[in-house]
């Protein structure tokens, strides 16, 4: 598997590209949410390879890209995860790029166009959004993320039919079996640190301050796609993120909630398409 050294840490990356590279084309990352990992892009990558070669990559601490027994210096602020990002660009020699994110993935990326805004040409946030914050209710959420990352034995992922019920209030319409069990797996096998880290860090009252104006300050061109049954981040706080920036275009894909990516690809690409400039 590829691994690279990113800020003392072993990422893992893989890029998605047609056999026969005939021309260079432009450079699409794809970030991937919280607790999770790059595998659940690789379909959509698959399918723009025509046009773009593809980057998948597992962010610190999640998937394949484990934290070193000895400490990093590095905390789990979605500042210093975009900073990661701006490694591992350097480190792979790409100066300009396209970017799709997911979740959490889309709060990193949205920080990182901000911070490097030369780099990417344009931007797709998907499942992403503004929040007010709610101490009472924020403190109910740490607590119950807690436990939840507290107790992950590995032999949940032989219980029958625990992914289907994992991956439940995440999606509206059914995905690929194989789908939700990599998602309970990557769950399973995030980093202890980094998976309570960015619960606390993504879901903050200084997330709730900053976001709403990193969303107003872009100026890259950028797609929010939103499900329109989300209920982890619901389509209306894509929508109110979205009415701050004259740049960013807002799209919701029917009958889809957290993963519209993976639930409807179809109209997921072809939203993705349009936005990108590419034909089908």
């Amino acid at each position: 598997m590829p691994f690279i050294q990113v800020r003392g840490v072993e990422h893992y990356y893989e890029w998605i590209r047609t056999p026969v590279i005939s021309e260079k084309k432009p450079v699409l990352v794809f970030i991937h949410g919280w607790a999770g990992s790059g595998r659940y892009w690789k379909t959509t990558a698959q399918a723009l390879t025509n046009f773009f070669d593809c980057v998948l990559y597992d962010l610190r601490g999640f998937g394949r890209s484990r934290l070193p027994k000895q400490p990093t210096g590095l905390d789990y602020e979605l500042e210093t995860y975009a900073e990661d990002l701006a490694a591992l660009l350097d480190a792979l020699g790409l100066e300009r790029v396209y970017l799709n994110a997911h979740s959490m993935g889309a709060s990193v990326a949205t920080l990182f166009l901000n911070r490097y805004p030369e780099r990417v040409e344009k931007a797709i946030l998907t499942c992403s959004g503004i929040f007010e914050y709610d101490e009472k209710a924020f403190k109910a959420f740490h607590k119950w993320g807690s436990q939840v990352v507290r107790f992950r034995p590995n032999w949940l992922v032989k219980i029958p039919l625990l992914a289907r019920l994992f991956m439940a209030r995440f999606l509206k319409q059914a995905i690929a079996t194989s789908a939700r069990q990599a998602f309970l797996e990557d769950f399973i096998i995030a980093d202890y640190e980094a998976a309570l880290g960015t619960i606390f860090t993504s879901v903050s009252e200084k997330a709730a301050k900053v976001m709403p104006q990193a969303f107003a300050q872009l100026q890259v061109p950028t797609l929010l796609v939103s499900g329109e049954y989300d209920k982890i981040i619901p389509a209306e706080m894509g929508r109110r993120a979205a009415a701050l920036n004259e740049k960013v275009e807002f799209a919701i894909i029917p009958n889809t909630a957290h993963f519209p990516m993976l639930e409807d690809a179809d109209t997921y690409l072809q939203k993705v398409r349009e936005f990108l400039g590419v034909s089908s």
